[in-house]
């Protein structure tokens, strides 16, 4: 009898995943994003700004009006916005969430090309002699099998 084997073969190419960082709306969140969205954010805020500048206007009149309060306005006025610092807010929302991260990956590519066994068996006719007239029935040799199990270690 003669075997022959040919071996599987596997072939497995695993392509790199694609990272995408969006970190734009971090950077906006500390002012220093795009020019566009900056003074789309400063225009916005104008109409605010504005509404602000006619409200403080009207309540110093009120104030300068109010002369039967005996206050002198016109020094707290001054004293007030002598040390005011007038902010115009144009950085964008910051929060911890403002840098998008998008992973996508790849399927890896498998090729399997299968293994064959080849079995050449020859079929031995048996040898059979006789004499006639003679009948022996023996067995020439009785089928055994022997197992022999390895040394165990029994100590511990």
């Amino acid at each position: 009898m003669e075997l022959k084997t040919t071996r599987p073969q596997i072939s497995i190419h695993s392509p790199n995943g694609e990272l995408q960082i969006d970190q734009s709306a971090a950077w906006d969140g500390l002012a220093i994003g795009g020019h566009l969205q900056t003074m789309n954010r400063i225009y916005s805020e104008a109409a605010n700004v504005a509404l602000q500048g006619v409200a403080k206007a009207v309540e110093r009149g009120n104030r300068l009006a109010a002369i039967h309060t005996r206050a002198n306005a016109i020094a707290d006025i001054g004293q007030e916005e002598a040390y005011k610092f007038h902010e115009f807010n144009y950085p964008g929302p910051a929060s911890y969430d403002n840098v998008e991260l998008q992973y996508t990956a790849h399927k890896p590519d498998i090729q399997v090309q299968e293994g064959r066994l080849d079995v050449e068996a020859r079929v031995n006719r048996p040898e059979v002699s006789y004499i006639r007239g003679k009948l022996d029935i023996y067995m020439q040799q009785y089928g055994k099998v022997e197992i022999i199990p390895p040394q165990i270690d029994l100590q511990m």
